[in-house]
Order: C-alpha cells, then structure tokens, then sequence
C-alpha cells in the first residue's frame, strides 16, 4: 500500500507544479482519497474522509483542494441541476450512470471515438465539438429492489 501512496504522491506533485501548484499535506490526502474511491464523493463527504489522516483540514481547504485538483486534471467534476456537485478521481474516458432515487453514481465503461466527435456539429458548422459527457440515469439495483418490495 506504501508504494501506491508513493505513486499517487509523485502524480500529484508532478501535477501540481505543472500547474504552478504547491503540494501539501491536505491536498495529497484528498487526492489519495479520491484515487481510493469509487463512490464520487461530495465535498462534505470527502472532508469527513480525510480529516480522520488531517485533524486539522476545513472543509474550505477540501473545497479548494478539490477544484485544484480539477484545474490540475487529477480530478472530473460532476454538476447536476439541482447545483450538487461530485468529485470524481478517475479521469480516463468513461461515463456514469446516477440512480434516480438514492442518486448513487457509478462508473460505466465506453466512449465515443474521437472521429466520432468530430462528425458531430450543428446544421451550421459553427459549433465544434471537442468533447462530451455522456451521463445514464435510472435506478440502481437496491432502490430497485425497494421500489419493487414497496408495491
């Protein structure tokens, strides 16, 4: 597990001098609990993670740890409309499915090819594609299970 820490370390300060960043304590602890998660944790749920390794981190540090460690590309932020937002650590191309009840969200694998993308463009040809975010909604099999049992 040491040498795992190690990496993720030597990621994140690579990272963030890249981006003219320093590296601290705080930020390698929410970068190491990011990388750890599958879950896509809100900012509230990562500070409660880390404060347990950092005692003294604010919730204001892990806010701003999280958008530089999205500014820096180690992590994908995921808005909704509601105005809710969720971190992700991966950051290879995949795209998630959120559960519509208990709004769990969970990594699907799949992209689209980059020819692909650049097929796309509005009936004008002045609107460039040069990404997307492909996101399923539904019901995960628990609140499904719920749903059904509830009946």
């Amino acid at each position: 597990m040491a040498q795992q820490t190690e990496t993720n370390h030597d990621v994140l300060r690579k990272a963030l001098e890249a981006n003219g960043q320093r590296f601290t304590e705080q930020r390698a602890a929410v970068y190491s609990y990011l990388a750890s998660t599958t879950s896509h944790p809100t900012a509230d749920e990562v500070f409660l993670e880390v404060r347990g390794d950092v005692p003294v981190i604010s919730l204001a540090t892990v806010y701003k740890s999280l958008e530089t460690l999205v500014g820096c590309g180690l992590a994908v932020k995921l808005t909704y409309g509601d105005g809710s937002a969720r971190y992700d650590g991966r950051t290879d191309p995949h795209h998630h499915a959120r559960c519509l009840s208990c709004s769990r969200i969970v990594d699907l694998p799949g992209h689209v090819p980059t020819e692909e993308l650049e097929e796309l463009h509005d009936d004008t040809g002045s609107f460039q594609v040069t990404g997307y975010r492909l996101e399923f909604t539904g019901y995960c099999s628990d609140c499904a299970t719920e749903d059904v049992a509830g009946r």
